[in-house]
């Protein structure tokens, strides 16, 4: 047993990309599931506790972290899926940062523009997605990862905001044909895929707003 738990909502999210590198890494881990209600409610004792009065919560055996994008550059470092240099390093930072902008752009739609900003959101999105686009293109013309010869932690956080994407608009991919196959080719990871098919994962929505 590797001694990991997350503690989460009962949704993807932010938690996420957490389960698609442990997964994916042979990694077994417990789930500390955290009811919505509770947790606003202020019947959670955790959120007494959290940092920074937020999940999710990883913990490995007695050390505890918070901040997904630092639990997830933590994982990489303890799975050797950071970089084979500091240049590597770097680039797998700047990767991942620009997934953490996306994904900010793509929480203020979900939750508080959707009804009014839905539309224009998918029109834009086209130059949201173009620089993804392109960092493929500089590795290997797009026929490996985001950085290098090996799988990243960044990897796993842009494949689950394609992913959310994909379920916003299902053609959003349509004019990017390295993210496409690199959706698709990443998806076929065996660990990986017998994940995204099980139970646990997909009885989970994206947001508490996806039923």
């Amino acid at each position: 047993m590797s001694g990991y738990k997350i503690s989460y909502f009962p949704i993807r999210a932010r938690a996420e990309p957490i389960r698609l590198l442990l997964a994916d890494q042979g990694v077994t881990w417990t789930e500390d599931e955290v009811q919505l209600a509770d947790w606003f409610s202020g019947k959670c004792d955790l959120k007494k506790t959290a940092t920074f009065g937020q999940l999710p919560r990883f913990q490995h055996g007695d050390f505890v972290l918070y901040q997904s994008n630092s639990i997830l550059r933590y994982l990489g470092r303890e799975h050797g899926i950071s970089g084979s240099n500091n240049q590597q390093s770097g680039l797998i930072d700047m990767v991942n940062d620009g997934v953490e902008d996306l994904r900010q752009k793509y929480s203020r739609l979900i939750f508080i523009e959707y009804e009014t900003g839905k539309e224009k959101y998918i029109k834009d999105l086209p130059n949201q997605l173009a620089p993804f686009e392109r960092i493929l293109a500089n590795n290997s013309n797009g026929t490996k990862f985001v950085v290098g010869d090996k799988i990243s932690y960044a990897d796993y956080n842009l494949l689950d905001i394609l992913h959310c994407h994909l379920d916003l608009d299902p053609k959003c991919l349509a004019t990017f044909p390295l993210l496409a196959a690199y959706v698709e080719r990443v998806v076929s990871r065996p660990k990986l895929s017998q994940y995204l098919k099980s139970e646990k994962r997909n009885k989970r929505p994206i947001t508490p707003k996806h039923k």
